[in-house]
Parts: structure tokens; C-alpha cells; sequence
């Protein structure tokens, strides 16, 4: 039986979230609006940008993903959407954000003059733990990245994976139902596509 998936399209071009979600098994629907009349099992949050106008584009969409993640359907936000899920951003102010999973979004400051802000390009991704989420994914594999700012955890029980820009920052996260990535899953090639496919098979 194939998955029904939405993407949410407020945050910036999806279309290369739309392919590469699509190349599975299931129903893949964008919308720029919450539906009214309508559940599904997985939902994705993909996003670029800053975290003040993030939570100011997804504000009607708010209930709409809380009552999603408490039915127990499957969340994934994709770098900025991860971002979201947590409890606060830092970025040019002090805003709230979704509270899906507990922390903040800080600055990343790596502390080496030689490491550029954004952190831009192709970076390991180390496990910490694992679940069916990134079942046959390992260690040292690389992911895409483009972020300035990342997730501060407040439990660490939530974290998947770590990546390292002078300092080591959360990559995969994780609480219950609700999964994200700070790399862009969609433009990993051939690793973030198993990702993409682990999270579908979810159930």
C-alpha cells in the first residue's frame, strides 16, 4: 500500500524534494495551504532561510503539524524544517519555534578562521545511534549541508548523528515519531536517497 506524503511548500523551491520523494513507494502531494479534510502518514517540512520568517510562513500550518505528530503520523524536517521543530531561534532576535523537540537554534560559530560561514558543500555524517531511519547508512558517508545556524539539543537522547564544522553539531535528530535533518537530504545523491527511502518505509 503506498504512503500518502505531503510536502509543505512555503519555504523555498521544493522541486527537488518532490523528485526525490517521488522515486518511491508513495503518493506524493504538495500544498501551500494545510488540508482541512485530509490525513497523512508522512509529512515534510523542507525549508532555506531564516527562522523568524520560517515560523511566519508555516503559522497556519502549525495546528495542522501538531495534530499530525500526535495522531502518529511520521514528521521530517529538512535544514531549516529542522530547525523549526525546535523550542527557540536565535537568529537576528529571539523567536519561538514549533517546541516539537526540545532546544535552541544557535549561532555556528566553528572558531577557526580557515571555516567559512555558511558551511556550505559536502560533510561525514557520524552515528551516534541508529534506528530504521538510517538502517544501511554508515558512518563517514557525506551529505550536503548549506546552514549558519544549528540545533542545540537539550537531551541528547534525541541525537542521531553528528557532523563537525570546528565544533561538532547535531546532523540527524530524533524524538518519537519526529525525525530531522540539518543536510539536505534530496541533494545527497545515492546516501541521501537512502534516507529518503528509509524515512517512506517508516510505519
Amino acid at each position: 500500500m503506498k504512503k500518502e506524503i505531503l510536502i509543505v511548500n512555503t519555504l523555498g523551491n521544493i522541486t527537488s524534494v518532490y523528485n526525490a520523494f517521488n522515486l518511491f513507494n508513495g503518493k506524493v502531494e504538495i500544498l501551500d495551504k494545510p488540508p482541512k479534510n485530509k490525513s497523512y502518514s508522512h509529512l515534510i517540512l523542507p525549508g532555506v532561510g531564516s527562522f523568524e520568517n520560517g515560523m511566519k510562513m508555516i503559522a497556519n500550518w502549525r495546528e495542522f503539524i501538531e495534530k499530525h505528530v500526535k495522531s502518529g503520523g511520521y514528521l521530517l524536517g529538512i535544514c531549516l524544517g529542522m530547525q523549526l521543530l525546535a523550542s527557540h531561534g536565535h537568529e537576528n532576535g529571539f523567536f519561538t519555534g514549533l517546541d516539537l523537540i526540545e532546544g535552541d537554534v544557535i549561532k555556528l560559530e566553528p572558531g577557526m578562521s580557515n571555516l567559512k560561514i555558511p558551511h556550505v558543500g559536502w560533510n561525514e555524517v557520524n552515528f551516534i545511534k541508529k534506528n530504521e531511519f538510517t538502517r544501511n547508512i554508515n558512518s563517514f558517508e557525506t551529505f550536503y549541508f548549506i546552514h549558519s545556524y544549528y540545533f542545540n539539543l537539550q537531551d541528547s537522547n534525541n541525537l542521531l548523528a553528528i557532523s563537525k564544522h570546528g565544533i561538532d553539531f547535531p546532523s540527524i535528530i530524533n524524538f518519537e515519531n519526529i525525525f530531522g535533518t540539518q543536510f539536505h537530504p534530496e541533494k545527497s545523491q545515492k546516501s541521501g536517497l537512502k534516507l529518503v527511502e528509509n524515512f517512506i518505509n517508516l510505519k
